[in-house]
């Protein structure tokens, strides 16, 4: 077996490093712009997914922010250790956990949101509008279709 030539491969030429650069920066902006209320991008996207969704249970939060289920466990337990979300048994099933915005986590919800959007605007801030909409569409095209590849796919939508 012949063993390939690495010498000329360029590292940020790969699109998965790309990819990870690209996320380590926008966790980076993100935080820059959310840093002093002290939510995460992981934290938002629950906060946002239970705010849109009331009495979702913790399996298909995980599901829906692409989480396995003991990190999305412990997002929920530190949530709810601050008091912006609630654990309530589910009357159709009593192992099931349903999960609520306190109002706390309503107001937390709503100061974060305008610093996550000047968050995903500063992150396409170098493209032009047209190249934001080609960028966001390509970027649905390789997520839609690897989902299944991941350790923790996400729900279809």
């Amino acid at each position: 077996m012949d063993t390939p030539d690495t010498t000329g491969i360029q590292i940020d030429l790969q699109p998965g490093y790309a990819i990870r650069r690209l996320h380590q920066i926008s966790v980076g902006i993100f935080l820059q712009e959310a840093g002093e209320l002290g939510v995460t991008p992981v934290q938002y996207a629950a906060l946002q997914v239970v705010g849109n969704q009331p009495g979702i249970d913790q399996r298909t939060l995980a599901r829906s922010i692409a989480l396995d289920t003991s990190t999305t466990g412990g997002v929920v337990d530190r949530l709810e250790a601050r008091g912006w979300l609630e654990r309530r048994l589910s009357p159709q099933d009593r192992r099931a956990r349903q999960l609520f915005l306190t109002p706390a986590g309503e107001q937390g919800l709503a100061d974060t949101v305008p610093a996550m959007l000047r968050a995903q605007e500063q992150i396409l801030a170098p493209l032009t509008p047209r190249q934001r909409t080609e960028f966001m569409r390509l970027l649905q095209v390789l997520v839609t279709q690897n989902n299944d590849l991941s350790r923790a796919p996400a729900e279809a939508r």
